[in-house]
């Protein structure tokens, strides 16, 4: 106990110092290199450190350009990249934010003639549900930037398609800004769009200040008059006010040369836009003790400051309206003038001019954007235009669904969802649930299997219920028996629709139970007749095939022949690996589509009861990170499954090299343990029962074209009770050597947290590409030697030599540390897959806004001088 208490403080301390050094460097700062390719790690920009990575995690659809290369030394190297969406209306990012603080939001847009084909697009910008920007880069900015306070902890910025040109983006920054900063009216939707933000300066080294010099990088550009008189102080000047403007700003500043006259600041307003000044203001001078120095400020000659402003001593002071200002006649006039009383003229170090941009939509309630998502995700529904807000604006509302608009300043709700004739598998989403103003709900003509759900006569508002043509069974719910819903269930052969099913149930027991003992006493004939062998030929397998039979006559598969699994294969040319049930080849269907074909050997006993298990559940589930089944075959021994083909192969292969495997970088390797992670939520509590993979392991996770991670080889898998429960054929361990959880082992008891235990053995995989299984006797097994390592405090020592020290260290402990926790010898002490999830996004956050100055540092080390494999449990 002393030791997990010792080695819990010495990590709180390290992540302590790591927090607060990232504090100053990019905390949560989030740098998107558009179009950058997914496998390619972060790098620091030269100019100015910040370190930016791909968008790939971020956004599900585009594609990836490169500006002309005789352009690509005329910008940054994040600006040579972009990606561009020719297909859809509006194609979203969605990302991290916190709700109620004020964010910088910045977007850059190169063309570069990446298409060949001169042609400046225009498109609009959104900020969820409203527009933010229009773009035209036909003689406009390349930039815009905008100060917005989200309303939930997400943020969606999407392109949203006008006219026959391809909307492009190269670069999209995240910056969240000091607390209680750049506020505009209570209770508006307003935020602020840059439009001019300057530092008084005419020295000609003057150049535009970013990060580091402002911890929030905001662009500061230098900007003098010719009627002014620059004043200057190498004294070290205060700059923390929750503004923080850079303290290399704030050396310098403008007085007017006659010093009776204002300072003044005028530009043209062509939009009749109403707008907000934050200057930033400190006395800079030495003043003599009969000097003093203070102003007003006036707004197109009207006083704006309730008292006269005087600059404190070689600190900021930060002054902006109460509400927003109006020009006269197209002229904004912004001055500065002496009071009476003042001996010294008025000064101004810096100055940020912004533009209201009224937004005029609220987002749709977040609950009804949670359900949705989830409904999405549960059935890997692709589709282009369910981006962004499902509801608003109106003309981009998501296929399917109908919303409701009180008004604008109250969140729609989602009341109708039809997702007829779509291709749906698996059960009915529980997600479903959740959209409690649901009141029309069409299902039909889908491949939907299970019961129908108690929980669809529990949403008072629904009145219509279209169930038909899936492969529903069971009775239908009670709840669902009242008035004034219209129920639709025809097509659905095994469903109990009236009370004539239900009388027939005592004689099908009956028959059951003769059907039962007639078996038994055949197989007492047998046991006596043969040998056990000729048993499991001759009863067994062709029991299992009948089974599989009638599995696969109960669905919509698509069913191939014998010769044509021959055909596809080219004669099973090309072996892809060998699994627990027989070979699996490399095919392709129509001469296009890659597939995968898993080919049963007749030999293999234990393997029939495996292929059922695979078969049971992949036609009765899918997810986006599971791998799908394409079709199968079954025709007389000759037993398949057809698959969807992964080139890139297991993430085995991708740790090791082996194989013709890449070594994948850190940041590919969070994003993967995080689909994985999905995959596994989706069986643990997305599947109806519930589902444990047993056989979790770096070789049945595949990686798509885009290193996009899926799950594979359910031939183990079984469902467990909710309630904490163990699967009916508790002695029937199965799993991985090295992988299996040491409880369920030993105890025969089975749950999630098993499947949890083996992932985190991945995990650990993934940070230490170290064998899970050493040939050392002291320290056989993955978790021992990494107890051994955190004992030294190294995580240089730890982690993959391969990466080549190239990730952030705060991220690599955060990972560690789950992984650890995963594999804690007690289950309950274990995390959910849920908190897995919502720790792996974490330490993605970490990675992608790592900080520079812990790339290629030499060993990190800490004291700890104990050894022990117990840490604490991730947060």
């Amino acid at each position: 106990m002393e030791r997990s208490l010792r080695l819990l403080l010495v990590i709180i301390a390290k992540l302590a110092i790591i927090h607060l050094v990232q504090a100053q460097n990019q905390q949560g700062f989030i740098s998107l290199d558009c179009g950058l390719p997914a496998e390619f790690p972060p790098y620091n920009d030269q100019k100015y450190g910040i370190q930016y990575s791909s968008d790939a995690a971020f956004i599900q659809s585009g594609k990836i350009g490169q500006i002309q290369a005789d352009l690509e030394k005329t910008y940054r190297k994040q600006a040579t990249t972009l990606r561009y969406f020719p297909d859809g209306i509006r194609n979203c990012y969605n990302l991290n934010a916190e709700k109620g603080r004020s964010h910088l939001i910045r977007a850059r847009f190169v063309y570069g003639n990446y298409d060949g084909r001169n042609t400046i697009p225009k498109f609009d910008l959104y900020l969820g549900p409203n527009l933010w920007a229009s773009i035209d880069l036909n003689g406009n900015r390349s930039r815009e930037e905008i100060v917005h306070i989200p309303t939930s902890n997400s943020l969606k910025i999407c392109l949203v398609k006008t006219g026959k040109t391809t909307p492009i983006i190269s670069t999209l920054e995240i910056r969240p800004l000091g607390p209680e900063t750049y506020i505009t009216e209570p209770g508006s939707l307003t935020s602020l769009k840059l439009y001019s933000r300057y530092y008084l300066n005419k020295s000609e080294n003057a150049t535009t200040l970013r990060y580091p010099d402002d911890a929030y990088d905001r662009r500061w550009r230098p900007h003098f008059q010719s009627e002014w008189t620059q004043v200057s102080t190498t004294s070290n000047v205060d700059n923390s006010n929750g503004y923080d403007p850079p303290k290399a700003a704030l050396l310098s500043a403008a007085i007017p040369t006659n010093a009776s006259e204002p300072l003044t600041i005028t530009w043209e307003d062509t939009y009749n836009d109403q707008y907000y000044v934050y200057t930033h203001l400190s006395e800079i001078q030495e003043l003599q003790a009969n000097e003093n120095r203070e102003f007003i400020e006036l707004w197109n000659g009207e006083i704006t400051s309730s008292k006269p402003e005087v600059p404190p001593k070689l600190e900021i002071y930060t002054t902006y309206p109460e509400s927003p200002m109006t020009c006269e006649e197209q002229i904004c006039s912004f001055q500065l003038i002496r009071t009476s009383q003042s001996t010294l003229p008025p000064l101004l170090n810096a100055i940020e001019v912004y533009t209201v941009v009224n937004f005029t939509h609220s987002e749709t309630i977040e609950n009804d954007v949670m359900a949705i998502n989830s409904i999405k995700d549960a059935y890997g529904l692709n589709r282009i235009n369910w981006q962004g807000d499902p509801c608003v604006p109106h003309h981009l509302i998501w296929d399917g669904l109908s919303c409701s608009y009180t008004n604008i300043s109250t969140p729609p709700r989602i009341t109708s969802l039809n997702l007829s004739s779509t291709g749906l598998t698996g059960t009915i989403a529980a997600a479903i649930q959740n959209l409690t103003q649901l009141e029309k709900l069409d299902l039909s003509n889908n491949n939907l299997s299970g019961g129908v759900p108690e929980f669809l006569g529990n949403i008072e508002s629904l009145t219509v219920i279209n169930l038909r043509g899936n492969n529903l069974y069971g009775s239908i719910p009670q709840s669902l028996q009242k008035k004034g819903l219209e129920l639709s269930v025809e097509g659905n052969p095994r469903l109990c629709v009236s009370d004539s099913c239900k009388k027939k149930f005592p004689l099908a027991i009956v028959a059951s139970v003769a059907v039962a003992i007639i078996g038994i006493a055949i197989l007492v004939l047998f046991l006596v007749l043969r040998k056990k062998k000729s048993i499991v030929e001759e009863v067994h397998l062709p029991r299992m095939r009948s089974s599989v039979n009638a599995t696969f006559a109960n669905k919509n598969s698509r069913r191939f022949t014998y010769s044509e699994v021959i055909k596809m294969t080219n004669n099973f040319q090309r072996v892809l690996g060998k699994g627990g049930f027989g070979m699996v080849y490399h095919g392709s269907v129509n001469g296009s589509e890659q597939v995968a074909v898993k080919l049963l050997s007749q030999s293999s006993t234990q393997g029939y009861k495996e292929f059922k298990a695979e078969v049971d559940l992949l036609l009765r589930v899918h997810h986006t990170n599971l791998l799908s089944l394409v079709g199968y075959c079954y025709e007389g021994d000759n037993l398949a499954l057809i698959y969807e083909f992964l080139p890139n192969g297991d993430l085995k292969q991708h740790l090791s090299g082996k194989g013709g495997g890449s070594i994948i970088s850190w940041s590919t390797r969070l994003r993967v343990a995080l689909e994985a992670a999905q995959g596994l939520e989706y069986l643990h509590i997305g599947c109806k029962p519930p589902m444990v993979h047993r056989d979790v392991k770096t070789a049945n996770i595949l990686l798509d074209e885009s290193f996009k991670a899926k799950l594979s080889d359910f031939g183990l898998s079984r469902s467990f009770q909710c309630g904490g429960g163990e699967y009916q054929d508790a002695t029937a361990i199965a799993g991985t050597l090295g992988y299996l959880d040491p409880e369920y082992n030993h105890s025969g008891r089975l749950d999630e947290k098993s499947d949890v235990y083996s992932f985190g053995i991945v995990l650990l995989e993934m940070i230490t590409n170290q064998p899970v299984i050493n040939q050392t006797p002291e320290k056989s097994h993955i978790t021992q030697w990494v107890g051994f390592q955190i004992n030294g405090g190294d995580i240089l020592q730890i982690m993959d030599p391969n990466l080549g020290k190239d990730y952030d260290i705060n991220s690599a402990w955060r990972a560690l540390e789950l992984a650890m926790s995963c594999v804690n010898p007690s289950s309950s002490k274990r995390p959910s897959m849920s908190q897995v999830i919502s720790e792996l996004k974490e330490c993605i956050v970490c990675e992608n806004s790592g900080i520079s100055a812990n790339r290629g540092l030499e060993s990190q080390e800490m004291d700890v001088g104990l050894e022990t494999t117990v840490v604490p449990m991730a947060r």
